[in-house]
């Protein structure tokens, strides 16, 4: 079975068994969040109440923990929530927004992956290039290095943290520390739209969940978004848009779009 094969088995069986992502996300990205995961198939929760996502996090198939507008309370709730999953043998995908982008996002991210032991760590080159302990050139939550320079520092980041490391840009890279798989695709229009990055991580849960391999589920969570994209934007004349039709394109998405514009190679 051919790559494009196994992501569209690993779509209908979203579709079929409808998996539980708890996401315990940025206030930015919410209803995007939620929608990207219903229009794929999945059913998602999300909560900001620490005894709450500690309690669904332990019903859930996975869990997602996005750092994107760090209150107190929404830390304590990733934490919460992480750790119940981790107890529960649930898997959570980790989203560093802007780690390194000031002292308290450092603190937090690195307070995280110490408490919580992740499945797979999902952020762009600046934010992984910082966690593996490299220089970094982030501003804000925008990326200012390629990805292709992230992943020797995401192969570090995966052995150390015993994870798979996804790294986000025009070509996604995904290691766990030994083999890299690259996803091309996409379109530029993606970055127009608030909180496609934090949906990429939200979508990794939902092939988490149905998936034992975390490597592949990564993967194709990133040609997914890749092919949705680029169906998207055909006729788009902007971003609005286009984030209409991101949606209907992956409540769309069958194997004959996968076939025709997936790029996913082993480097």
């Amino acid at each position: 079975m051919g790559y494009a094969e196994k992501i569209w088995a690993s779509i209908e069986a979203i579709r079929t068994a409808r998996p539980f992502v708890l996401s315990v996300t940025n206030n930015v990205v919410t209803n995007l969040t939620a929608n990207v995961l219903l229009a794929l198939g999945a059913s998602p929760a999300m909560t900001h109440a620490a005894p709450d996502a500690a309690e669904l996090a332990g019903l859930a198939g996975a869990v997602v923990l996005n750092m994107g507008t760090p209150q107190q309370a929404y830390v304590e709730s990733m934490l919460a929530a992480g750790r119940a999953a981790n107890a529960a043998g649930v898997p959570v995908i980790f989203d560093p927004v802007a780690a390194g982008a000031s002292a308290y996002r450092a603190q937090v991210a690195l307070e995280l992956l110490a408490a919580v032991d992740m499945a797979v760590v999902r952020g762009n080159a600046s934010e992984i290039l910082f966690l593996a302990g490299g220089v970094s050139n982030a501003r804000g939550v925008d990326a200012r290095d390629e990805a292709a320079a992230a992943v020797d520092g995401a192969r570090r980041l995966a052995e150390k943290l015993s994870c798979v490391v996804c790294v986000s840009g025009a070509v996604d890279y995904v290691t766990g520390g030994a083999s890299v798989l690259a996803v091309a695709g996409g379109v530029a229009m993606m970055t127009r739209v608030t909180g496609l990055g934090c949906a990429a991580t939200a979508l990794t849960g939902a092939f988490a969940a149905v998936s034992g391999d975390m490597l592949e589920a990564s993967a194709f969570a990133m040609a997914a978004m890749g092919v949705a994209g680029e169906i998207a934007f055909e006729g788009s004349p902007g971003p609005g848009t286009f984030a209409v039709r991101f949606l209907d394109a992956l409540y769309g998405l069958d194997l004959a779009g996968i076939e025709g514009r997936l790029r996913l190679s082993v480097q």
